[in-house]
């Protein structure tokens, strides 16, 4: 039962980033590949009718940890609160840009939050691999099952660590990459024209810069997690999830050069949704790995709620994941197709 909620609670997260990840790859690119304000107005219109609701999702899976490992949620979010109260506030940050920029029809203002907007998109994308990258690493868990971890320290990841050092801020730069490039294939989908072409000159590059991150960080994980590697080693199978990465990947670049901007959208979507599944399966049974002393880390017997509540859940939690679908089904049917100017929107 406990790891049937890990695998929910995985899949919930790996549908967050490969909704909400391509528009914080817009929100990125957004002053790159938009050269003028309506430039700019039409990504972010490529965008409007889904992003909060693809946020949506990260709702849900806070909402499905707290329900099925109540005490992860805990220690995660006490260990973790300077980087949540960041977070937090980019989220409210690049909310409110999206709706304040067509407020006042002024240059000056309209650049204020075009800016705002792509720095807010873009740190996000960092801080969510920094993220990662710290659950991958490990923390400092005392004999309560409790950490503290400042900001950063020596920038070494072992010993007195931060929330950023080497590893975290690597996988940080490759998060930004990975969604960078899933956004800019997002835009080439919904645009036309010279901002089309920018957008799929930006994947093209950024493939590149992804497939290196990926080498990158998988190479430093085997040497600081030791725990990934076990876990290939001791069950091969487990080789399908980076396989499903590379493919993805590969895929994506095959049908980019081809101009086939839908599948290689597709492509960076089975990318994500392979290395999200690396993670899990490399860090099983564990979702919170401690440094320093492996058996105070937190496994998923450890830190679940009662067989019986989670046997409860079972009942109550598709219904949700219906509603949650059918509602993304609706919304991205809804408005499919390309933007164009002059339309009503964002």
């Amino acid at each position: 039962m406990e790891t049937l909620w890990f695998g929910l609670v995985a899949l919930m997260l790996a549908i967050y980033v490969i909704l909400d990840g391509f528009d914080l790859g817009a929100g990125a690119l957004h002053l790159m590949v938009g050269r003028t304000l309506d430039e700019r107005a039409l990504v972010l219109r490529s965008i409007g009718p889904v992003w909060d609701g693809n946020e949506v999702w990260l709702i849900a899976a806070g909402g499905t940890l707290f329900f099925a490992f109540p005490a992860l949620y805990a220690v995660s979010f006490s260990g973790f609160y300077l980087p949540l109260m960041i977070v937090l506030w980019l989220l409210i940050l690049r909310g409110t840009a999206i709706d304040f920029r067509n407020h006042v029809e002024n240059a000056v203002w309209v650049g204020f939050w075009d800016a705002v907007f792509s720095l807010a998109s873009l740190l996000l994308a960092v801080f969510f691999g920094a993220a990662l990258g710290n659950v991958v690493r490990g923390v400092p868990l005392d004999e309560g099952g409790r950490f503290f971890e400042p900001l950063w320290t020596d920038f070494r990841p072992s010993g007195r660590t931060g929330i950023l050092d080497a590893y975290t801020v690597l996988t940080g730069l490759a998060a930004l990459a990975a969604l960078a490039h899933h956004g800019a294939l997002w835009v080439a989908v919904k645009t036309e024209g010279a901002l089309q072409q920018r957008a799929r000159s930006a994947a093209r590059w950024l493939v590149w810069a992804v497939l290196s991150f990926t080498a990158l960080i998988t190479l430093a994980t085997f040497a600081i997690q030791p725990l990934v590697p076990a876990n290939l080693a001791g069950r091969p199978w487990g080789l399908v999830f980076p396989a499903l990465a590379l493919f993805g990947l590969g895929a994506s670049f095959a049908f980019g050069r081809r101009g086939e901007d839908r599948r290689s959208f597709l492509g960076s979507c089975a990318y994500l949704a392979g290395m999200m599944a690396s993670v899990a399966f490399g860090l099983y049974p564990y979702v919170l790995p401690a440094s320093g002393d492996p058996s105070r880390g937190l496994t998923v017997q450890s830190a679940a709620a009662s067989r019986y509540g989670l046997g409860v859940g079972l009942i109550w939690w598709p219904v949700g994941l219906l509603l949650a679908v059918g509602y993304a089904f609706f919304t991205y049917r809804r408005f499919a197709g390309k933007v164009r100017p002059g339309e009503s929107g964002y």
